[in-house]
Formats: C-alpha cells, sequence, structure tokens
C-alpha cells in the first residue's frame, strides 16, 4: 500500500504545476509581486473550506498557539513567498520547464537545512536518489549548452540559474519552517494541525505581500482583483497544492518529501508541452528519466531503511 505522505506529496507536485502554470500566464496581466499575491489572496477561502471539510469528517482539537509557532509560520509563510517571487522571475531568463528545474536544487537544500536544524537522518541509498534527481534537474537545465568548463561555468552563473538556486534555497527554508510549526502545535491529528497552519500562514501571506504591493504597486491590487476569474483558479490551485505539501510534511521528513516531489518536473514538461505550447527537446526527455530513476531509489532507501 503506498503511504500517505508518498500520495500527498506526488497530488502537492501536480497541484503546483499546474497552479505555476496558470500563475505564469497571469504574468502577461499582472507583475510580479501582483501575480504572487493571488495564490494567497484567493488560497485563504479554499483552505478555510478544506479545514473545515477535514474537520466535520474526521473531528479533532488543536492548541499551543505560542509565539514560537507564530513565528515559525511567519518564517514559513516569507519564505515561500520569496521563492514564488524568485521562481516567476526566472521563468522570464529561460523558459517555464527550465526556470523549475533550477528551482529543484531545492531537494537537497532542504535535505541539508532539516538534519542540520530537525536532525532528520536520510539513508544512504536515499541520499544517492537525491544525487541522482539533482543531476537529472541539472543536466535538463543544461541540455543544449556548451558544456566545456567555461560554458558549464557560464551557465551556472547566469540570471536564471541563480534566480531558480535562490528560489530553491527559499522554498527549503520553507518547508523547515512549516515542519517546525506543525509540531509546535499541540494535538494528535498530524493532517489536521497541517491544515491549521496552511489557513494561518496563507492569511499571513495576504497581509504582507498584499500590504507591499499597496505600498509600492497600489493600482496593481484593483488589476489583482479585476482578473478574479483567472485568480481565483491560481488561488484555489495553490491552497489545494499547499494543503498537500503540508500534510505530507507532517507525516514524514523533509527531506524524503522534497525529493519525492521532484516529480513535479515530469507535470512541468507535460504542461510545458500540452498547455504553454512549447517544444520539449530529447534532451529534456532523458533528464526527466533520470530524475524519475532518481526519485524510485529515494524511496527505496526509505523502504530498505526500515
Amino acid at each position: 500500500m503506498i503511504p500517505a505522505w508518498v500520495l500527498f506529496t506526488v497530488s502537492a507536485a501536480a497541484f503546483q504545476c499546474w497552479r505555476t502554470a496558470k500563475q505564469q500566464k497571469l504574468r502577461g496581466q499582472l507583475s510580479v509581486n501582483g501575480a504572487g499575491v493571488v495564490r494567497y489572496l484567493y488560497g485563504v477561502p479554499m483552505g478555510l473550506a478544506i479545514l473545515g471539510g477535514y474537520w466535520l469528517a474526521f473531528g479533532g482539537a488543536v492548541g499551543g498557539f505560542s509565539w514560537v509557532f507564530w513565528a515559525y509560520c511567519l518564517g514559513g509563510g516569507l519564505g515561500q513567498i520569496l521563492g514564488t517571487n524568485l521562481l516567476i522571475m526566472s521563468f522570464d531568463k529561460r523558459g517555464f520547464a527550465v526556470g523549475t528545474a533550477y528551482s529543484k536544487t531545492e531537494a537537497i537544500q532542504a535535505s541539508i537545512i532539516a538534519i542540520v536544524l530537525l536532525g532528520e537522518t536520510i539513508p544512504l541509498l536515499s541520499w544517492l536518489g537525491i544525487a541522482v534527481s539533482v543531476g537529472g534537474v541539472l543536466y535538463l537545465s543544461l541540455a543544449g549548452r556548451n558544456l566545456s568548463p567555461r560554458g558549464l561555468l557560464e551557465a551556472t552563473f547566469q540570471p536564471a540559474a541563480i534566480l531558480g538556486i535562490a528560489a530553491g534555497f527559499a522554498f527549503a527554508v520553507c518547508s523547515v519552517f512549516i515542519k517546525s510549526a506543525n509540531q509546535a502545535l499541540e494535538g494528535g491529528d498530524l493532517v489536521l494541525k497541517a491544515l491549521v497552519c496552511l489557513v494561518i500562514i496563507n492569511g499571513m501571506q495576504t497581509l504582507m505581500q498584499g500590504g507591499f504591493l499597496l505600498a509600492r504597486e497600489p493600482g496593481e491590487m484593483a488589476r489583482v482583483f479585476s482578473s478574479w476569474r483567472d485568480s481565483a483558479v491560481v488561488g484555489a490551485l495553490s491552497a489545494c497544492g499547499s494543503a498537500c505539501w503540508f500534510s505530507g510534511f507532517a507525516l514524514a521528513p523533509v527531506a524524503m518529501v522534497r525529493a519525492v516531489g521532484q516529480v513535479e518536473i515530469i507535470f512541468t514538461l507535460l504542461v510545458s508541452r500540452f498547455y504553454l505550447g512549447e517544444r520539449i527537446r530529447m534532451a529534456e526527455r532523458i533528464g526527466a528519466l533520470v530524475v524519475v530513476a532518481g526519485v524510485v531509489l529515494v524511496l527505496l532507501g526509505k523502504y530498505s531503511w526500515g
């Protein structure tokens, strides 16, 4: 039987890919911050609906709203905002599929951060799987370029790479804060606690990025509301994806969830081809297969570990 955290993670990757594609479409109507704020502003109602539906179905109670919990929520929300903005900015440099690929270095970044801050342990085979997956992502990112030492250096330090890697770091830090926020709450239902964290963090993000938007781009907020048909879809997909991510983090180590979450690159290539109309090269297909092989090794390592 497939563990719940794997199902949550794969679902999260699918929702995230779908949401990012929709959000990329919004870039023609809104600024970077405008396209970013819609996922939180319009995601709050969906998050409340998911939380309410879960509570009505399973019941339960949550407590322990200490200042430490609120600090973790604030850090997680801010990290997600920064990561999202950096990711959207990277799309402008070299396309949807590759922009996302650079950000997927978050898997190994999250693994290291979770080991240092949360004391998580990762089996050797899973480390190999993470390395293989990251190698596939990098191959995908650099496919078709001059791979001489000079060409590799130039590709690594180009704006798209820097923005993507920075986005990955922000998402990795965000993951650790979200896990810590869940652990800081009292209650036996880990998924219920995850959904409570989702609603609170989305509310914080709406205030943070919405306030920034009003201060720096006051006219943009009107466009955020006028684009409500498209923006509401982005918000709903974002809330569904975040609910799955948060639940996955609650049930399994952050490093394992982020590693398996790299299957998003497969969904990304499919969206890139069939939704955005971008051409997928053979090298990108090979890179995707390598990523999948790495994810399989991650799961094999998890189960062999015990």
